[in-house]
């Protein structure tokens, strides 16, 4: 089931304890809100709820959560949005809330905001708490994935949410990571395929066309990804669903 069209935008209010979500991809930022948005230009989706999109990697999410605490007054972050698996019994769909998200550092999420989201989505989607490992890059193998997850015991990863975890800490807020497996242990986007992507996630068609033509990327590959990115963003909007309502 998907969300309902936002009617409006609300105006940000710094009077309202509101919480700061921090996503790095436009089809990330849908699940909430259908419309487009801009990069570092948060807006107030829900009356409880500011959104940021920062497009891929850790220091564009470091700097999206630390205007959302310092220039917006959030009162706790949220990592939202997709994760490759690091763990073969995870599937494209299922949703990993953390009980931490390794990166340089291991950094423990909050365990009330945590507890309460996992609490409101039992029975709606397949809930894993074990640790959310941080990568510099996306990973393009299964090879990769699971010597990433041997050195971390992760059960997966996203380039985001370590960042996001250090801005928390430094701020004294609560944080936490919510993150859809898109791509299982045993499948990885190929490498080439970031060429034809923007910052945000959205694909360059020329880019796409060439690689096609050259056979760089199949087309039973898009399918594939496809396929799993819209499993991960089901469970994405039914968790959206839930996330307002932790400030009750």
């Amino acid at each position: 089931m998907g969300i309902e069209p936002i009617p409006y935008i609300y105006q940000l209010d710094r009077r309202v304890k509101r919480i700061g979500i921090v996503v790095a991809m436009q089809a990330e930022a849908r699940c909430i809100a259908r419309q487009h948005f801009q990069l570092y230009q948060p807006i107030a989706v829900r009356d409880k709820l500011i959104v940021t999109l920062c497009g891929m990697g850790a220091q564009a999410a470091w700097r999206a959560a630390a205007e959302l605490v310092d220039q917006h007054g959030v009162v706790a972050l949220i990592s939202f949005g997709v994760a490759g698996a690091l763990d073969a019994r995870l599937h494209s769909g299922d949703l990993v809330v953390p009980i931490s998200v390794i990166n340089e550092q291991v950094y423990a999420t909050n365990g009330s905001l945590r507890a309460n989201l996992v609490r409101r989505l039992s029975g709606d989607v397949n809930v894993i708490d074990s640790p959310l490992a941080g990568s510099e890059q996306v990973l393009t193998s299964e090879q990769e994935k699971l010597a990433l997850a041997i050195r971390t015991g992760a059960c997966a990863v996203d380039m985001e949410s370590g960042a996001i975890a250090t801005v928390a800490v430094d701020r004294n807020i609560p944080f936490i990571a919510v993150r859809a497996i898109t791509d299982p242990v045993q499948y990885s986007p190929p490498a080439v395929l970031l060429g034809a992507l923007h910052v945000d996630g959205r694909v360059k068609p020329l880019s796409l066309l060439v690689l096609l033509i050259r056979r760089q990327v199949h087309l039973t590959e898009l399918l594939r990804l496809g396929g799993g990115m819209r499993a991960a963003s089901a469970t994405l909007k039914t968790a959206i669903r839930q996330i307002e309502t932790l400030l009750d």
